[in-house]
Protein backbone atom coordinates (compact mmCIF):
# COMPACT_ATOMS: atom_id res chain seq x y z
CA UNK A 1 0.00 0.00 0.00
CA UNK A 2 1.91 2.88 -1.16
CA UNK A 3 0.01 5.61 1.24
CA UNK A 4 0.62 3.20 4.25
CA UNK A 5 1.57 5.64 7.53
CA UNK A 6 4.44 3.71 9.22
CA UNK A 7 3.65 5.68 13.29
CA UNK A 8 6.90 5.59 15.43
CA UNK A 9 5.65 6.40 19.25
CA UNK A 10 8.98 7.42 21.13
CA UNK A 11 8.68 6.71 24.92
CA UNK A 12 5.46 4.43 23.89
CA UNK A 13 5.91 2.28 27.49
CA UNK A 14 4.65 5.33 29.28
CA UNK A 15 1.08 6.14 30.90
CA UNK A 16 0.32 8.16 27.76
CA UNK A 17 1.56 5.34 25.20
CA UNK A 18 -0.12 2.53 27.27
CA UNK A 19 -3.12 5.15 26.56
CA UNK A 20 -2.98 5.23 22.91
CA UNK A 21 -2.18 1.59 22.61
CA UNK A 22 -5.26 0.83 24.48
CA UNK A 23 -7.50 3.70 22.37
CA UNK A 24 -6.28 1.83 19.38
CA UNK A 25 -7.18 -1.70 20.59
CA UNK A 26 -10.50 -0.33 21.84
CA UNK A 27 -11.52 1.67 18.24
CA UNK A 28 -9.75 -1.43 16.25
CA UNK A 29 -6.53 -0.54 14.06
CA UNK A 30 -6.63 0.68 10.27
CA UNK A 31 -5.11 -1.51 7.51
CA UNK A 32 -3.52 1.59 6.26
CA UNK A 33 -1.44 2.14 9.71
CA UNK A 34 1.54 0.53 11.22
CA UNK A 35 2.26 1.22 14.58
CA UNK A 36 5.51 0.73 16.77
CA UNK A 37 5.89 1.93 20.43
CA UNK A 38 9.57 1.71 21.27
CA UNK A 39 11.05 2.68 24.84
CA UNK A 40 14.39 3.73 26.17
CA UNK A 41 15.48 0.02 26.23
CA UNK A 42 15.31 0.14 22.00
CA UNK A 43 17.12 3.38 21.80
CA UNK A 44 19.47 6.16 24.03
CA UNK A 45 16.99 9.67 22.33
CA UNK A 46 20.17 11.53 23.96
CA UNK A 47 22.48 9.94 21.62
CA UNK A 48 22.17 10.99 18.17
CA UNK A 49 23.88 8.29 16.64
CA UNK A 50 21.14 5.86 18.25
CA UNK A 51 18.36 7.97 17.34
CA UNK A 52 19.25 7.76 13.96
CA UNK A 53 19.21 3.95 14.25
CA UNK A 54 16.25 3.99 15.36
CA UNK A 55 14.29 5.66 12.60
CA UNK A 56 16.61 3.55 10.50
CA UNK A 57 15.41 0.77 11.80
CA UNK A 58 11.65 1.44 11.59
CA UNK A 59 11.54 4.17 8.85
CA UNK A 60 8.32 6.13 10.31
CA UNK A 61 6.42 8.27 8.16
CA UNK A 62 4.69 9.81 11.24
CA UNK A 63 6.31 10.01 14.73
CA UNK A 64 4.35 10.78 17.95
CA UNK A 65 7.18 12.19 20.24
CA UNK A 66 6.35 11.10 23.91
CA UNK A 67 9.98 10.58 25.50
CA UNK A 68 10.86 12.69 28.28
CA UNK A 69 12.84 12.77 31.47
CA UNK A 70 9.75 13.42 33.63
CA UNK A 71 8.95 13.97 37.51
CA UNK A 72 6.64 15.66 40.20
CA UNK A 73 7.29 18.50 42.05
CA UNK A 74 9.71 17.45 44.40
CA UNK A 75 12.06 15.78 41.83
CA UNK A 76 11.67 18.75 39.59
CA UNK A 77 12.50 21.56 42.62
CA UNK A 78 15.98 19.07 42.97
CA UNK A 79 16.94 18.51 39.35
CA UNK A 80 15.91 21.50 37.06
CA UNK A 81 19.19 21.88 35.56
CA UNK A 82 18.86 17.90 34.49
CA UNK A 83 15.62 18.21 33.09
CA UNK A 84 16.56 21.21 30.86
CA UNK A 85 19.66 19.71 29.13
CA UNK A 86 18.31 16.33 29.18
CA UNK A 87 14.53 16.91 27.55
CA UNK A 88 16.29 19.37 25.10
CA UNK A 89 18.69 17.08 23.90
CA UNK A 90 16.23 14.35 22.95
CA UNK A 91 13.92 16.93 21.43
CA UNK A 92 16.32 18.23 19.32
CA UNK A 93 18.11 14.71 18.22
CA UNK A 94 14.14 13.52 17.45
CA UNK A 95 13.35 16.42 15.43
CA UNK A 96 16.75 16.86 13.81
CA UNK A 97 16.47 12.94 12.58
CA UNK A 98 12.92 13.21 11.58
CA UNK A 99 13.99 15.68 9.48
CA UNK A 100 17.08 14.08 8.16
CA UNK A 101 14.64 10.64 7.65
CA UNK A 102 12.03 13.24 5.82
CA UNK A 103 9.01 12.10 8.45
CA UNK A 104 6.04 13.72 6.92
CA UNK A 105 4.46 14.28 10.33
CA UNK A 106 6.08 14.90 14.13
CA UNK A 107 3.57 15.31 16.93
CA UNK A 108 5.30 15.60 20.35
CA UNK A 109 3.82 15.98 23.69
CA UNK A 110 4.18 19.45 25.60
CA UNK A 111 2.15 20.25 29.23
CA UNK A 112 0.40 22.90 30.75
CA UNK A 113 3.73 23.47 33.31
CA UNK A 114 5.37 25.54 30.24
CA UNK A 115 2.96 28.54 30.11
CA UNK A 116 3.78 31.69 32.19
CA UNK A 117 3.16 31.85 36.39
CA UNK A 118 1.94 34.83 36.14
CA UNK A 119 -1.41 34.77 33.53
CA UNK A 120 -4.78 35.39 33.08
CA UNK A 121 -7.32 32.22 33.04
CA UNK A 122 -8.00 30.49 31.42
CA UNK A 123 -4.73 30.05 29.43
CA UNK A 124 -4.80 29.03 25.87
CA UNK A 125 -2.45 28.22 22.70
CA UNK A 126 -1.56 32.04 21.97
CA UNK A 127 -0.23 32.50 25.90
CA UNK A 128 2.93 29.67 25.75
CA UNK A 129 5.36 32.31 25.16
CA UNK A 130 4.16 35.16 27.13
CA UNK A 131 6.42 35.04 30.52
CA UNK A 132 8.29 32.82 32.39
CA UNK A 133 6.93 29.33 33.64
CA UNK A 134 6.44 28.60 37.26
CA UNK A 135 9.95 28.80 39.11
CA UNK A 136 9.45 24.95 40.32
CA UNK A 137 10.01 22.92 37.06
CA UNK A 138 11.49 26.05 34.58
CA UNK A 139 14.09 23.21 33.74
CA UNK A 140 11.53 21.21 32.32
CA UNK A 141 9.04 23.63 31.06
CA UNK A 142 11.90 25.69 28.98
CA UNK A 143 12.75 22.61 27.39
CA UNK A 144 9.49 21.69 25.99
CA UNK A 145 8.42 25.57 25.25
CA UNK A 146 11.64 25.15 22.69
CA UNK A 147 9.61 22.27 20.39
CA UNK A 148 7.06 24.85 19.82
CA UNK A 149 9.93 26.84 18.70
CA UNK A 150 11.89 24.48 16.96
CA UNK A 151 8.22 23.13 15.00
CA UNK A 152 7.64 26.81 14.16
CA UNK A 153 11.35 26.99 12.79
CA UNK A 154 11.25 23.73 10.58
CA UNK A 155 8.27 24.56 9.19
CA UNK A 156 9.00 28.11 7.73
CA UNK A 157 12.77 26.72 6.91
CA UNK A 158 11.51 23.67 5.31
CA UNK A 159 8.16 23.15 5.48
CA UNK A 160 7.63 20.20 7.69
CA UNK A 161 4.56 19.26 9.59
CA UNK A 162 5.77 19.40 13.09
CA UNK A 163 3.13 20.30 15.70
CA UNK A 164 2.59 19.86 19.57
CA UNK A 165 -0.05 19.24 22.18
CA UNK A 166 -0.39 20.12 25.39
CA UNK A 167 -2.34 17.88 27.86
CA UNK A 168 -3.24 18.80 31.44
CA UNK A 169 -2.54 16.39 34.47
CA UNK A 170 -2.56 13.04 33.10
CA UNK A 171 -3.75 9.91 35.02
CA UNK A 172 -4.34 6.04 34.53
CA UNK A 173 -3.18 3.22 34.22
CA UNK A 174 0.60 2.21 34.16
CA UNK A 175 1.19 5.80 35.63
CA UNK A 176 4.49 6.31 38.04
CA UNK A 177 2.77 5.51 41.50
CA UNK A 178 6.55 6.27 42.68
CA UNK A 179 6.30 8.42 45.65
CA UNK A 180 9.52 10.82 44.69
CA UNK A 181 9.05 11.62 41.66
CA UNK A 182 5.51 10.56 40.28
CA UNK A 183 2.36 13.06 39.89
CA UNK A 184 0.04 14.25 42.22
CA UNK A 185 -2.83 11.66 41.39
CA UNK A 186 -1.06 8.30 40.91
CA UNK A 187 0.69 10.01 44.62
CA UNK A 188 -2.42 9.80 46.28
CA UNK A 189 -3.56 6.49 44.73
CA UNK A 190 -0.28 4.91 46.06
CA UNK A 191 -0.92 5.99 49.55
CA UNK A 192 -4.62 5.55 49.97
CA UNK A 193 -3.37 1.92 49.40
CA UNK A 194 -0.54 1.85 51.69
CA UNK A 195 -2.30 3.63 54.52
CA UNK A 196 -5.02 0.59 53.61
CA UNK A 197 -2.49 -2.09 54.19
CA UNK A 198 -0.64 -0.40 57.36
CA UNK A 199 -3.91 0.75 58.86
CA UNK A 200 -2.08 4.33 59.32
CA UNK A 201 -3.47 7.86 58.25
CA UNK A 202 -3.75 8.69 55.01
CA UNK A 203 -1.78 11.91 54.51
CA UNK A 204 -2.33 14.69 51.64
CA UNK A 205 1.04 16.51 51.28
CA UNK A 206 0.21 20.49 51.07
CA UNK A 207 -3.27 21.96 51.51
CA UNK A 208 -5.21 20.72 49.00
CA UNK A 209 -6.65 23.77 47.63
CA UNK A 210 -4.60 24.01 44.20
CA UNK A 211 -6.84 23.08 41.06
CA UNK A 212 -5.86 20.82 38.40
CA UNK A 213 -7.67 19.53 35.65
CA UNK A 214 -7.18 15.94 35.15
CA UNK A 215 -7.56 14.04 31.75
CA UNK A 216 -7.87 10.28 32.00
CA UNK A 217 -5.17 8.73 29.62
CA UNK A 218 -7.27 6.46 27.56
CA UNK A 219 -9.41 9.76 26.36
CA UNK A 220 -5.94 11.86 25.71
CA UNK A 221 -4.98 8.22 23.49
CA UNK A 222 -8.00 8.88 21.03
CA UNK A 223 -7.25 12.88 21.01
CA UNK A 224 -4.00 11.64 20.27
CA UNK A 225 -4.76 9.73 17.48
CA UNK A 226 -6.63 12.28 16.16
CA UNK A 227 -4.50 14.90 16.16
CA UNK A 228 -2.05 12.22 14.39
CA UNK A 229 -4.33 11.54 11.72
CA UNK A 230 -6.43 14.51 11.26
CA UNK A 231 -4.94 18.12 12.88
CA UNK A 232 -2.72 19.74 10.53
CA UNK A 233 -2.30 23.05 12.50
CA UNK A 234 1.76 23.77 13.29
CA UNK A 235 0.58 25.86 16.60
CA UNK A 236 -0.10 23.61 19.87
CA UNK A 237 -3.64 22.59 20.65
CA UNK A 238 -4.17 21.82 23.94
CA UNK A 239 -5.78 18.30 25.34
CA UNK A 240 -7.87 18.98 28.36
CA UNK A 241 -11.47 18.52 29.93
CA UNK A 242 -13.39 21.84 29.99
CA UNK A 243 -12.94 24.65 32.70
CA UNK A 244 -15.99 23.12 34.45
CA UNK A 245 -14.39 19.95 35.03
CA UNK A 246 -11.48 21.38 37.15
CA UNK A 247 -11.34 19.84 40.83
CA UNK A 248 -9.14 20.88 43.85
CA UNK A 249 -6.39 17.99 45.41
CA UNK A 250 -8.59 17.35 47.94
CA UNK A 251 -11.74 16.85 45.85
CA UNK A 252 -9.12 14.60 43.77
CA UNK A 253 -8.19 12.58 46.91
CA UNK A 254 -11.87 12.00 48.44
CA UNK A 255 -12.07 10.20 45.14
CA UNK A 256 -9.68 8.12 45.74
CA UNK A 257 -10.77 7.52 49.00
CA UNK A 258 -13.84 6.89 47.84
CA UNK A 259 -12.76 4.49 44.84
CA UNK A 260 -10.58 2.62 47.31
CA UNK A 261 -13.49 2.01 50.14
CA UNK A 262 -10.49 3.75 52.47
CA UNK A 263 -11.95 4.26 56.34
CA UNK A 264 -8.88 5.13 57.86
CA UNK A 265 -8.20 8.92 58.82
CA UNK A 266 -7.35 11.41 56.35
CA UNK A 267 -5.05 14.11 57.77
CA UNK A 268 -3.27 17.20 55.87
CA UNK A 269 0.38 18.03 55.70
CA UNK A 270 0.55 21.63 55.23
CA UNK A 271 4.15 21.94 56.28
CA UNK A 272 4.28 20.76 52.46
CA UNK A 273 4.43 22.48 49.43
CA UNK A 274 1.37 23.31 46.72
CA UNK A 275 3.05 24.20 44.04
CA UNK A 276 1.33 26.13 41.09
CA UNK A 277 -2.20 26.86 42.48
CA UNK A 278 -4.06 26.81 39.24
CA UNK A 279 -3.48 26.31 35.45
CA UNK A 280 -6.58 26.49 34.12
CA UNK A 281 -6.36 25.56 30.49
CA UNK A 282 -9.30 26.34 27.80
CA UNK A 283 -9.93 23.46 25.57
CA UNK A 284 -11.70 25.81 23.05
CA UNK A 285 -9.93 25.31 20.12
CA UNK A 286 -10.50 21.20 20.47
CA UNK A 287 -14.32 21.58 21.18
CA UNK A 288 -14.28 23.16 17.66
CA UNK A 289 -12.88 20.85 16.19
CA UNK A 290 -14.24 18.01 18.21
CA UNK A 291 -17.54 19.64 20.08
CA UNK A 292 -19.03 16.41 20.10
CA UNK A 293 -15.88 14.48 21.80
CA UNK A 294 -17.22 12.77 24.95
CA UNK A 295 -14.31 12.63 27.86
CA UNK A 296 -14.53 9.81 31.22
CA UNK A 297 -16.33 11.03 33.95
CA UNK A 298 -13.49 11.94 36.84
CA UNK A 299 -15.37 9.39 39.28
CA UNK A 300 -15.41 6.29 36.66
CA UNK A 301 -11.77 6.89 35.44
CA UNK A 302 -10.51 7.00 39.41
CA UNK A 303 -12.02 4.23 40.37
CA UNK A 304 -10.83 2.31 36.72
CA UNK A 305 -7.12 3.32 37.91
CA UNK A 306 -7.40 2.38 41.69
CA UNK A 307 -8.86 -1.02 40.28
CA UNK A 308 -5.84 -1.38 37.89
CA UNK A 309 -3.23 -0.22 40.45
CA UNK A 310 -4.85 -2.73 42.64
CA UNK A 311 -4.08 -5.47 40.19
CA UNK A 312 -0.88 -4.33 39.73
CA UNK A 313 0.68 -3.13 42.57
CA UNK A 314 3.20 -5.56 43.01
CA UNK A 315 4.65 -4.68 39.40
CA UNK A 316 4.57 -0.93 39.87
CA UNK A 317 5.36 -0.57 43.52
CA UNK A 318 8.90 1.11 43.75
Amino acid sequence: MADKKVILVTGGSGLVGHGIRAAMEKEGKREDEEWNFVSSKDADLQDLASTEALFEKYKPTHVIHLAALVGGLYRNLKYNLDFFKINSQINDNVLSTAHKYKVKKVVSCLSTCIFPDKTTYPIDETMVHNGPPHDSNFGYSFSKRMIDVQNKGYHLQHGCNYTSVIPTNVFGPHDNFNLEDGHVLPGLIRKVFDSQASGTPFVIWGTGSPRRQFIYSLDLGRLFIWVMREYNEVTPIILSVGEEDEISIKEAADLVVEAVGFKGEVVQDTTKSDGQFKKTASNAKLRKYLPDFKFTPIKQAIKETCDWYAANADKVRK
